[in-house]
């Protein structure tokens, strides 16, 4: 069994500081990191790609929608041209600061309203796709796991890798709960590390209606803005590792 852990980091913007980076890149496996767009100014994105590399944590873009008052959760319906050129700007940026820090941009990672748009509309999902595509082809594509758009980016020919979230509810069918809705983020370290095991060795998460929900992916995300993060993300890391779950970023892994 093999396992990869991500956070979204770089998010800090000025005196505003949000999630504490140090903490999580000892314990992560790859890194989201922040593009400006919905987070995150120049200087705290270097810093955050930095210490990744000193570390030996994969780094992807997390692109949002040019949406720092609503830090990217706010839906947008954003013509194809501007949401296409917008995640070809954000990759651009990260991956010129990436080259300054020594470190690459292996994978791609859409943030908050972007990734639950595109993992169910066609339309806004074949626009980052293709954005994608025309800057590198090779980078990965980090999906909700189950969603419509792991068929869409991998029959575009992208490398699809499927992600589950620790710190979230989950739907009878494997989708996450609304934020506006009870259960929806989780805060009990023991009982996000058990969830998580369980879908390591099994591929299944309970539902917030008890029920098991199959959920089959390849890296595991806790927020790095939520409560208790740190300690969220030590928990699952030390409950993987003690069942002998290795722990290392996708991007090192062969393609299925």
């Amino acid at each position: 069994m093999q396992m990869d852990i991500n956070s979204d980091l770089g998010e800090s913007l000025g005196a505003w500081t949000m999630g504490d980076d140090a903490a999580m890149l000892d314990i992560v496996t790859s890194a989201n990191v922040a593009c400006g767009f919905h987070a995150g100014d120049p200087a705290g994105i270097l810093a955050t790609l930095r210490a990744a590399g000193a570390r030996g944590v994969a780094v992807g873009a997390h692109v949002a929608y040019p949406d720092l008052v609503g830090f990217g959760r706010r839906n947008m319906d954003i013509a194809s041209g501007d949401l296409q050129a917008a995640v070809i700007y954000q990759i651009g940026a990260l991956q010129g600061l990436a080259r300054a820090a020594g470190v690459r941009v292996a994978y791609v990672k859409p943030h908050g309203a972007l990734y639950n748009t595109i993992a169910h509309d066609e339309r806004q999902a074949r626009d980052v796709i293709a954005a994608v595509r025309a800057v590198d082809p090779g980078l990965a594509l980090v999906v909700l796991a189950g969603s419509p758009l792991a068929g869409w980016a991998a029959g575009a020919g992208l490398r699809v890798v499927a992600e589950a979230f620790a710190d979230r509810g989950y739907t009878p069918q494997g989708t996450l709960v609304s934020r506006r809705e009870p259960g929806a983020v989780l805060h009990d370290a023991d009982l996000v590390a058990r969830r998580m095991l369980r879908l390591a060795r099994e591929g299944v998460v309970e539902a917030v209606d008890g029920s098991l929900a199959r959920v089959q992916a390849d890296s595991i995300c806790v927020h790095g803005d939520s409560p208790g993060a740190v300690a969220m993300a030590a928990a699952v890391r030390r409950a993987l590792e003690q069942a002998g779950v290795a722990l290392r970023p996708f991007t090192e892994r062969s393609p299925a």
